[in-house]
């Protein structure tokens, strides 16, 4: 009993991420009847990034929804007050422990690689791309020029993975410039997640961008005890989001996984709610 508790305790995030994995797909027969689940359920936003089209999936993507809500002008107060109610809870704690994307990114930067990069030049400057796709992709062309989801159209890696390759088989048209231009886009963000730690969560998703806003008042946040805190630097060295908690604690890309809690050999700092 105690080895399994402990490898619950060791574990804990990853563990957390397979079951909302699994929570966010729970209809795994829509794989086998190639079809896609339209009940009520899917007026309800989940919290990560999980393509509406996928034949497993329960729940509607926020992002594809607000998108839904900008151009269709419909639900707008529903979707935007999903991810305020969201983001104000729990902030960027969707990315670290509920993504189901954010999983598949942890997973294949677990496979060894020649090579591992997390900072480079250009790092500082595309970490600000996701917030132009948010406004360009999921705000604007939606609402104002085109009436379709234009980030899930054209861009979603995740969208192509769930839904584009799973029901392509199975759908009786032919496959053109589009598709292709999706299935490389998703090998590109694949490949890449074998050298930089999730590259579509800093650079590209727009989610992610959304709750980041929200990590400065978030309920659930990091938090240091600077009587305990003598600034050794293990956490900002350890953190792959090239983030220091103890100078920025609350940052917009933190996706409070909790590695800085579980290097820090003093105890300084704690994710939990704020007080």
């Amino acid at each position: 009993m105690g080895k399994i508790w402990g490898f619950i305790k060791r574990h804990t995030r990853r563990i957390i991420q397979v079951v909302s994995t699994v929570l966010h797909n729970p209809l795994w027969g829509g794989f086998l009847s190639h079809k896609i689940y339209q009940g009520q359920l899917k007026s309800v936003c989940v919290p990560g990034l999980n393509c509406y089209s996928c034949p497993a999936a329960v729940g509607a993507c926020p992002i594809g929804s607000l998108q839904q809500a900008m151009y269709a002008k419909k639900a707008r107060y529903y979707v935007l007050g999903t991810l305020i109610l969201i983001g104000v809870t729990l902030g960027r704690v969707v990315c670290g422990f509920l993504c189901p994307f954010g999983l598949l990114q942890d997973l294949l930067y677990k496979i060894p690689f020649f090579k591992k990069i997390n900072r480079f030049k250009a790092d500082r400057w595309l970490r600000w791309l996701k917030y132009v796709i948010l406004a360009v992709f999921v705000i604007i062309l939606p609402l104002f020029f085109i009436d379709a989801p234009t980030f899930c159209k054209y861009i979603c890696p995740q969208g192509t993975l769930q839904g584009g390759i799973t029901l392509a088989p199975f759908i009786d048209v032919a496959l053109g410039f589009l598709y292709t231009w999706k299935v490389a886009i998703l090998i590109v963000t694949l490949l890449l997640c074998l050298l930089i730690y999730r590259p579509f969560c800093k650079y590209i998703c727009p989610l992610g961008a959304i709750y980041g806003l929200f990590n400065r008042v978030a309920i659930v946040r990091l938090r240091i005890d600077k009587n305990k805190c003598t600034q050794c630097g293990a956490c900002a060295k350890v953190c792959k989001m090239c983030v220091d908690p103890v100078k920025h604690p609350n940052s917009i890309e933190c996706i409070r996984c909790g590695d800085c809690q579980h290097i820090c050999p003093h105890g300084a700092i704690k994710l939990g709610i704020k007080k």
